[in-house]
């Protein structure tokens, strides 16, 4: 591909999420989320409830703070998904404040700034201390702002089960926050959670499962695969390594990775197994959210089977224009049957299409990229932004736009056509967290407080050839 070619797709992906964005700020802004069917906000409490999909909404903004510009904070105190809120809002706040300290030492932008942002995400940090108010460590998978876990008022503190990701996806963003503000109590629960997690793993398999109860650490799921529900913890036991040079969070993503390998690792198919029976498997299909274990072997240096997976990936997209949330698949067939159609503009097969061009320098990777360019401007997009859809079979659109489309997609599509001097920093001196908000790795510098001193020296895995 032409450098101009790669310029002008470059400028798309700009004119796209000003597309978004702009609808966003036109049509919903204060609102969490944009509704691009009906042009209106999404209120949490206005509109008909989503189940638990709406627990991370919170009258707070959350697509402005997803995309890493000015937060407007609002006196609502609604009970959120810890797991989401820490993700999406808390992690928008420290990337926001990695930008802007940046762009400050730069000299030439942001002189203004005081570390508003850092302020907000230690206040919002606090509030969330509560939630780990339990005999294990690991935390409640709900909290309220303002009351905390505990109490009449605060509806929530009855839950006894959480998922694997949703107590294992914390450290990055606990570990920064301690490391920006010199206070250890943020690093030393994301820690302690971890720590029992991995004391819980299956001895014998070394896996982990999906859902585990919070109390007496009992798996209450005990499949165990690459995506939903188990995805970011092992992504953040590795970028935890990354990020701040312990080797301790190497050593358990290794042993974890070689049990994945033995047993999910179907090539190219990445199958649930039982954690106690890992020869057994669990289903005979995979969700879309596994897209993005293609880019963490890429972190790990594992390109083979990194490129087997994202190409099963793409072939199922090339069929069906988007990844089905979840798809029947088999080493015996290439039909690709749609289990369940939906897709909600995810952005993790963009994501491993990013990592998988840095690491191999492949232009297909490039033309990948395109195809999701495409796909997106001829399928999800609408008047009022892109719209995400209810059926890949039919082409039928569903009224939601959620945060991580603006914060995530094309971000990493950006970044696939960009070149070096279309950034005013080094993407290599930074670690995505699972929000695609960035922190430096500067911070394996900064001690650890505690009793334990990791080792300061990172090294980051990404292999350029």
């Amino acid at each position: 591909m032409s450098r101009e070619e790669k310029l002008r797709l470059r400028n798309q992906v700009v004119e796209m999420f000003d597309h978004a964005y702009q609808n966003y700020m036109d049509h919903a802004y204060p609102a969490d989320e944009l509704m691009p069917l009906t042009c209106r906000g999404r209120v949490r409490g206005l509109e008909p409830s989503r189940g638990d999909i709406d627990d991370a909404l919170g009258k707070f903004s959350l697509t402005l703070i997803d995309t890493l510009d000015t937060l407007v904070r609002r006196n609502h105190w609604f009970v959120l998904c810890f797991i989401c809120f820490v993700v999406v809002v808390f992690s928008g706040l420290l990337g926001g404040h990695s930008m802007a300290v940046m762009l400050k030492e730069g000299g030439q932008h942001m002189q203004w700034y005081q570390e508003e942002l850092l302020h907000m995400a230690k206040d919002l940090g606090l509030r969330l201390l509560p939630a780990f108010n339990t005999s294990s460590g690991l935390p409640y998978p709900r909290v309220n702002l303002k009351y905390g876990v505990r109490g009449p008022e605060t509806r929530t503190g009855t839950e006894t089960d959480t998922c694997t990701a949703c107590a294992g996806t914390i450290i990055l963003e606990f570990a920064a926050l301690s490391r920006f503000t010199g206070d250890p109590v943020f690093e030393e629960h994301a820690r302690r959670a971890l720590d029992f997690l991995w004391e819980k793993r299956q001895r014998n398999s070394n896996l982990v499962g999906t859902t585990i109860n919070i109390h007496s650490g009992e798996w209450v799921r005990r499949d165990s695969g690459v995506g939903a529900g188990i995805d970011s913890y092992y992504e953040y036991l590795l970028k935890a390594y990354i990020l701040l040079g312990d080797d301790l969070f190497l050593q358990r993503f290794n042993i974890h990775y070689a049990s994945i390998m033995k047993y999910i690792s179907q090539p190219p198919l990445l199958l649930d197994v039982h954690i106690h029976k890992p020869l057994l498997p669990a289903r005979t299909w995979m969700d879309s959210l596994l897209a993005f274990f293609p880019g963490l072997q890429v972190l790990k240096g594992d390109i083979r089977p990194a490129i087997e997976t994202h190409e099963m990936l793409y072939q199922v997209t090339k069929k069906h224009n988007f990844l089905p949330e979840v798809t029947y698949l088999s080493a015996f067939t290439t039909d690709f049957r749609v289990h369940w159609a939906q897709h909600p503009l995810r952005p993790e097969f963009a994501e491993s299409t990013y990592f998988l061009y840095k690491a191999t320098g492949d232009p297909y990777y490039l033309e990948a990229g395109r195809t999701i360019l495409d796909n997106l401007n001829r399928f999800a997009r609408v008047p009022c932004g892109f719209a995400a859809m209810k059926d890949v079979r039919t082409g039928s659109h569903e009224d939601r736009m959620d945060s991580f489309f603006l914060a995530e997609m094309f971000k990493y599509l950006f970044l696939l056509f960009a070149e070096a001097e279309d950034l005013p920093f080094d993407v290599e001196d930074y670690v995505f967290t699972t929000e695609a908000h960035l922190l430096p790795l500067s911070l394996s510098a900064v001690p650890h407080l505690s009793s334990v001193s990791p080792n300061k020296t990172v090294i980051y895995m990404i292999a350029f050839h």
